[in-house]
């Protein structure tokens, strides 16, 4: 019988990937090592279970372990993989009852990313957070609490939550001043999360605008309606620290403005975590991220990578790239797990395709935008239009801004990105699927897309864009 299928993390990628190896090998022994208590869970939809929006922690479980141990998969939680011998074929796992070496034969590490709140002073102050994990949404929510009501209770998941942190903030004042260190993913939806329980909320963004990856037109949407929601955003401000006793009580900038608040989310980035493969042979890209080949195997013959760890090609530039994202880690961890099982699968190539929510705005990119293009070595040509969502007789219709860029010599599709309130975000998967095609502007501009006055006019938004850039190509 093979070696054990080992798998490094319990969530997305991990849990893929022992699933689809299970599935296709039942005869294969997989065992799973997750540092946390919980495992297979929504990153994404932890700002709306801050809001009140998800009820309880448990909502956002995809699998529970009682569900992992259905599938015949040995699930180890609370134990963290600290160190890998790809000679001798082991792992070094620091457990509760201390250390010991596990055997493989086939290794992922699938061990994501963490949040970066090193540049920020006083991110261990208790009120300062990441959003990165469930315990860290529950006692954010806790936090919002009066102190009279059972925070355990309203936060759920009492079999993984760490109980003593939820009782802690639960016990104290809830904040009335809340600052978001970052206007990322993260930031923006916290803003509406926070805005929701009646808090004073405070962006501090280091550059010019939010969202920085979706361009000009989004990110310039994007403040402007979150001012009309009450959000104060503090632009070309770099935070430097936060100050307090023993808790968050203040937040400096590096240019001197000041904030009094009681609450901050530190969401200035991620950065994969890959330690436990230092001394090995296994090639690290330039992100800090695995680089990986198109079955998911890394420089080291039987030890794979996949999810927020790992590189992925990109469709646009075909050089590996580190975009961490919910559904490549997914679909790269059933790969593995179907190459694994005997199967060789590609993980497939990513295009950085992503949408978020600000308040009513829906906002979405795909590939690259202008200066990420010329970066690459591409000569960019970019157009913005807005045009409506619907036919503009039906009710509904809404402005939606849609910026496309080309290459001008190939006239090849490169990226674009997307701004509304009606319906808009998922528009981006169109240009998603014209990048995975190799389209030309005119290849999408003749895309036989839907049209009905309920759902769009007969030129819908994209190909608009579409029209308008290829006449500009001509040119």
């Amino acid at each position: 019988m093979a070696e054990p299928f080992v798998v490094v993390g319990g969530d997305a990628a991990g849990l893929s990937a022992a699933s689809k190896c299970k599935r296709e090998a039942p005869e294969r022994e997989v065992v799973v090592y997750e540092k946390g208590a919980w495992v297979s869970y929504a990153h994404c939809g932890e700002p709306y279970f801050v809001k009140g929006e998800v009820e309880k922690l448990e909502d956002l479980l995809s699998l529970t372990p009682e569900d992992v141990a259905e599938r015949d998969i040995d699930l180890h939680r609370n134990h963290e993989v600290v160190g890998v011998s790809p000679d001798e074929k082991t792992v070094t796992v620091d457990g509760p009852d201390g250390e010991f070496e596990q055997d493989y034969g086939d290794l992922l590490v699938a061990t994501g990313a963490r949040p970066v709140t090193g540049p920020i002073q006083g991110s261990d102050l208790d009120g300062a957070f990441p959003v990165h994990g469930l315990d860290d949404a529950a006692a954010i929510r806790a936090f919002l609490l009066d102190p009279d009501e059972d925070a355990l209770a309203d936060v759920g998941g009492e079999a993984y939550v760490d109980r003593e942190r939820v009782e802690r903030f639960g016990a104290m004042e809830p904040p009335e001043t809340a600052a978001i260190v970052g206007g990322g993913y993260v930031g923006v939806e916290m803003a509406e999360a926070l805005s929701a329980h009646g808090l004073d909320v405070h962006v501090f963004q280091r550059g010019e605008r939010p969202l920085g990856p979706f361009g000009e037109a989004v990110g310039d949407a994007v403040v402007d309606h979150l001012r009309e929601q009450g959000v104060t955003w503090h632009l070309n401000e770099e935070v430097a620290r936060l100050t307090g006793d023993g808790r968050v009580e203040h937040l400096e900038c590096v240019g001197g403005s000041a904030l009094d608040t009681e609450l901050a989310v530190v969401g200035v980035g991620v950065r994969p975590n890959t330690d436990l493969l230092d001394g090995t042979d296994v090639e690290i890209g330039e992100d800090g991220a695995v680089v990986v080949d198109e079955h998911g195997q890394t420089s080291v013959d039987g030890v794979y990578a996949a999810g927020d760890c790992a590189e992925d090609d990109h469709v646009v530039t075909g050089e590996s790239a580190w975009v961490p994202l919910g559904l490549t880690a997914n679909r790269a961890g059933r790969a593995v797990g179907t190459t694994v099982a005997g199967d060789p699968t590609p993980v497939g190539t990513i295009a950085g395709t992503a949408v978020v929510k600000a308040f009513d705005l829906e906002c979405g990119r795909v590939g690259l935008l202008e200066d990420g293009a010329r970066e690459a070595g591409f000569d960019p040509v970019s157009e913005t239009i807005t045009a409506g969502s619907r036919s503009g007789y039906y009710p509904g219709a809404a402005e939606t801004t849609v910026t496309l860029v080309a290459d001008r010599e190939s006239e090849r599709l490169l990226g674009g990105s997307i701004v509304g309130t009606d319906r808009a975000a998922i528009r981006i998967d169109t240009v998603a699927t014209a990048l995975e095609g190799e389209m030309t502007v005119g290849d999408l501009e003749r895309t036989d897309l839907a049209y009905a006055p309920p759902f769009s006019p007969v030129w819908d938004p994209i190909l608009v864009a579409a029209k308008v850039l290829g006449g500009k190509l001509e040119d």
